[in-house]
């Protein structure tokens, strides 16, 4: 019953991705996820492509199994992380933060899967014309750089506006957040949040202490219009807030949060670093291994299903 489409087309065991999150999902992280049976993703950021192609034998030298590279598209080296992909033979690419429509042919010509990852209808029609494999459809619940539709509202329209598979991504950690998404119509969900709490993820305990110890109103938005963020309180969160208020510009928010993400992950600066979560961190009571993660939410969902069929009886 779990082998959704998602699954045939990405040769995975279960359909769950997940998320290419720059600075936390390494090569250690998106190998335990693939050879859990979900798809791990490699997060390039602004990584030189080097860099990633480390990541990439990382999880090479730990699975045989699929995996796929993040391409964020503002990142000055975002041309040569394609290159790189392309001569790596990276089976899924999963972009942000642009149109991957000029890389489509070259991409498609080596065989690779190409999932963007949208918070709008308008941009999934746009892109499933472009001949897009899927599309990650991403409520504004999600950690990190986040549109201006929830999840609950934005999936369904996605999934009534295209043909391609959609995933569901935003406030998604559990069973029941995974069977929450199949009714709405995805085929799969990926999760950010949740695996930055996994065993194998590299991020500063501090960053996995952050999230355990939040509550549901413990995220907050900041930036501008167009470049809203999603992280947990602190130090950082209200300068951002205080930029806000007198009207700063892009250029002095992003001259603020520079450097900031590492300070978080690797740094394990949770004052003044930029703690990114979902507000689903709420739900998330401790680390764990990627695997017990994924078996634990395909046990729970097995569990609500049968209960949603008594309840229908």
């Amino acid at each position: 019953m779990w082998r959704t489409v998602l699954c045939d087309l990405l040769n995975i065991e279960y359909p769950i991705l997940q998320g290419g999150m720059a600075w936390v999902a390494t090569g250690e992280l998106a190998a335990a996820v693939s050879a859990a049976g979900g798809l791990g993703i490699i997060g390039a950021g602004n990584a030189p492509p080097e860099a990633v192609r480390q990541e990439i034998h990382k999880v090479r030298e730990r699975t045989d199994r699929p995996f796929g590279v993040n391409v964020y598209y503002m990142s000055p080296f975002a041309e040569d992380i394609i290159k790189l992909v392309i001569e790596e033979k990276v089976p899924v690419v999963t972009t942000g933060a642009g149109n991957p429509g000029k890389h489509l042919p070259l991409l498609k010509e080596a065989g690779t899967k190409v999932i963007p990852v949208i918070a709008s209808v308008s941009l999934a029609k746009r892109l499933e014309r472009l001949g897009v494999d899927a599309l990650i459809a991403e409520g504004m619940e999600c950690g990190g750089h986040i549109g201006e539709i929830t999840t609950m509202a934005l999936v369904p329209q996605v999934v009534d506006a295209v043909k391609v598979p959609v995933i569901a991504a935003g406030g998604i950690a559990d069973g029941r957040g995974l069977v929450a998404a199949l009714s709405l119509g995805a085929v799969g969900v990926q999760m950010g949040t949740r695996f930055i709490c996994a065993t194998e993820c590299v991020a500063h305990e501090n960053y996995k202490q952050a999230i355990l110890r939040a509550g549901d109103r413990d995220t907050v938005v900041t930036g501008i219009k167009g470049h809203y963020v999603r992280v947990l309180r602190n130090k950082l969160s209200r300068q951002f807030e205080e930029l806000a208020a007198r009207g700063a510009s892009w250029e002095e928010m992003d001259k603020l949060g520079s450097g900031k993400l590492r300070a978080a992950v690797i740094e394990g600066d949770v004052e003044y670093g930029s703690l990114m979560a979902g507000q689903i961190a709420g739900l998330i009571q401790d680390v764990k291994p990627a695997k017990e993660i994924i078996s634990d939410i395909m046990a729970e969902a097995e569990k609500v299903i049968n209960n949603l069929g008594r309840i229908m009886q």
